[in-house]
């Protein structure tokens, strides 16, 4: 089993330093972008199959029964060892950090060419590499030192990946207030790292009996503060929005669908430490996944910048994982093992499918930015005829990320309702009240999400042209388009065949909790056989309607017009709802938490010549809190200069008025 270890730990190494190679090359050489993405790819299939191994896929997957494969050695630092090990968890998040990244290295080749890109071409194919080797090395590093070491080359990987463009003062922005924010989580993981080593003596991340109930309540705290920092829980969310926004869109990608994730992993490697917990752990997170999702959402639906609002979308999807993974501490703490397997199903299967989705849109939204040349909703409008292969693959993410059928958004989803359904027969027992209440959450939550992506997709992709933005759009090249393909292929198989899953989620959950019953499975409480049969036959229908519907376009028309023209004899692109039309009440509605801005200006005059109307939904937050509260020092500090003059006699009399106040104040408490 240690030719397992030694071949991930190849694969994150060759995935590391794949951009190195092309650093000796020309700036603007193809051949080094293409050895790169060679690399990179080579170094993934290396550690999938290093994974494979591990957990003996090849052999029908084991249930954990056995010890992990692991790997411990001496180093030259001053505490702990490097220590790595590979369990079911592990592997679980290990298959997504070697699949998506490699999809994006591949996407990047069409939409991020670094004969276009000399500045920063070789920068990002570096560090965009040891963003996803770093990822790995969190997920098996078992000393506490050799985990925060992987934990900063992660941080400061993608803040190098995200800020490629650092010539626009956007990006530096952004990039800035992810610096901030990643560290302060960091500091906190410090702290709990360090409450760790002195309750159990070790520097190692195995499960322990030895820390008492209140240490362990403590330490869960600030996993989940140090790791929600990461994963974008709200208020932690802060560095999100902006840092998806301005990153190239296959670096959007593995932030969303990977790199929150290592978030999630933390808090669940954490919790599965102890063998004790109290109801409350699951209470917290239930509670800060139910704000999250639902608010997430509303602000998705107020953006008009189409990243910004994939970005808000991906808080809202960590809030669904977070209200499983509280679902299943309350069961844990409560003894109710069919809640640990439905709740902790449901947030694993939907790390899956949002490790797929959300990178699916991503792409897709940069080849609409690639070839639009703008960001903003409100200036696209009828892309679906200019580029049909970008629209349908738009629309099946859409649908999977509003958790329709027969879709993977679904099936993870399902879990989690089916979990919180399930305390509805116990409800007077602690916590289990508020549990059955947070599945009205998650369907309020469901809705505002169809109807976001409706807007988005509706406002982008249908009507006619809003403005010369859709002009010359095209369809990606097939670099771009074939990753898109890839990851639509596994959100239909995961939707429509659940069940190809279910062995990874069993083995993953048992490693979370060793003393879970192995014998019993989702499939007990989830039958899963009628969703096969459901959307197989869904997506005949689809295959039926999409057939008749192109035998209808192959009819003459008299004339070639607008879709619906409303009744005007002259209808313009203006007519047209816009995305922020769509969206208003549902704005409205959420406007306690939003803080909408409005700006008008109505017509004037007898001839009045324009009208302006403008509404924006900034970041609670960021934009109405953290940074206005940071400019304060910046308003009184140049009034400190009075103090610092450089004359020495003001210095001298500082000095001697310090002298005094001790004396004063020293020997008035020695008198005491």
């Amino acid at each position: 089993m240690i030719s397992s270890i030694w071949l991930v730990l190849a694969g994150l190494g060759i995935i590391a330093a794949s951009g190195v190679p092309a650093c000796f090359l020309r700036s603007t050489s193809a051949v080094g972008q293409k050895l790169t993405v060679g690399l990179f790819v080579t170094g993934s299939l290396v550690g999938i199959a290093g994974t494979a191994l591990s957990f003996g896929l090849s052999k029908g997957y084991s249930l954990g029964q056995s010890a992990p494969p692991a790997l411990h050695l001496p180093w030259s630092l001053p505490w702990g060892e490097f220590s790595v090990a590979i369990d079911p968890l592990s592997g679980f998040f290990l298959l997504l950090v070697f699949t998506v990244p490699a999809l994006g290295a591949v996407y990047g080749l069409g939409y991020w060419k670094q004969s276009d890109h000399r500045e920063d071409g070789q920068r990002l194919g570096l560090f965009y590499g040891l963003l996803a080797g770093s990822m790995a090395m969190v997920l098996i590093a078992r000393d506490l030192v050799l985990f925060l070491i992987a934990w900063e080359m992660m941080a400061l990987s993608a803040w190098f990946a995200a800020t490629a463009e650092d010539d626009k003062p956007e990006v530096r922005q952004a990039g800035w207030i992810y610096l901030v924010a990643t560290h302060i989580g960091t500091l906190i993981l410090i702290a709990m790292f360090a409450l760790w080593r002195s309750a159990t003596g070790s520097f190692a991340l195995d499960a322990t009996q030895a820390v008492q109930a209140e240490q362990a309540g403590l330490i869960f705290i600030l996993a989940v503060l140090g790791f929600g920092f990461k994963a974008g829980l709200m208020p932690l969310h802060v560095w999100l929005p902006g840092a998806h926004a301005n990153a190239p869109s296959h670096v959007s990608a593995v932030m969303s669908g990977v790199m929150l994730k290592m978030g999630i992993y933390g808090m669940l490697r954490m919790s599965g430490l102890f063998s004790i917990s109290a109801p409350w752990w699951g209470i917290v997170l239930l509670v800060a996944g139910a704000v999250t999702c639902v608010f997430a959402i509303a602000f998705a639906m107020g953006q008009h910048d189409l990243k910004r609002l994939l970005a808000y979308s991906s808080i809202e999807n960590i809030g669904i994982i977070a209200m499983g993974m509280g679902l299943a501490l309350l069961g844990r703490a409560l003894e109710r093992p069919d809640l640990v397997l439905l709740g902790m199903g449901g947030a694993l299967l939907h790390v899956w499918n949002h490790g797929l989705f959300k990178p699916l849109m991503f792409f897709n939204a940069g080849a609409v930015i690639h070839a639009s040349h703008t960001r903003d909703i409100e200036q696209m409008g009828g892309l679906a005829k200019k580029m049909p292969s970008t629209a349908f693959l738009f629309l099946l993410g859409a649908a999977a990320i509003s958790a329709l059928p027969p879709l993977n958004g679904f099936a993870s989803e399902w879990l989690i309702y089916l979990g919180l359904f399930r305390t509805l027969d116990s409800a007077s027992v602690s916590g289990l009240a508020l549990a059955g209440g947070a599945a009205a959450v998650l369907a309020m939550t469901g809705a505002l999400a169809v109807a976001t992506f409706v807007k988005l997709y509706g406002t982008a992709f249908l009507g006619s042209p809003r403005s010369a933005a859709a002009d010359h759009a095209h369809d990606p090249s097939a670099s771009m388009k074939i990753p898109m393909l890839a990851l639509a292929a596994a959100c239909v198989a995961i939707g429509v065949v659940p069940t190809m899953v279910t062995p990874l989620l069993e083995a993953a959950i048992h490693a979370w909790m060793p003393a879970a019953d192995a014998s019993f499975r989702i499939a007990y409480l989830a039958p899963q056989e009628w969703i096969i049969y459901v959307g197989a036959g869904l997506l005949l229908l689809i295959a039926v309607l999409w057939f008749w519907q192109k035998l209808g376009s192959r009819r003459k028309t008299s004339a070639a017009g607008l879709t619906w023209d409303c009744g005007y004899a002259a209808p313009t692109a203006r007519m047209q709802y816009t995305g922020t039309s769509f969206g208003q009440n549902i704005v409205k509605l959420f406007s306690f938490v939003l803080w909408p801005r409005t700006t008008f200006q109505g017509p004037r005059g007898r001839f009045p010549e324009k009208a302006d109307f403008e509404t924006a939904v900034p970041d609670t937050v960021l934009d109405r809190l953290v940074l206005p509260a940071a400019e304060v020092p910046n308003r009184f500090l140049p009034k400190a200069y009075i103090f610092q003059q450089g004359q020495t006699y003001l210095y001298v009399l500082y000095i001697l008025v310090i002298v005094m106040a001790l004396f004063i104040f020293g020997g008035t408490g020695a008198g005491l």
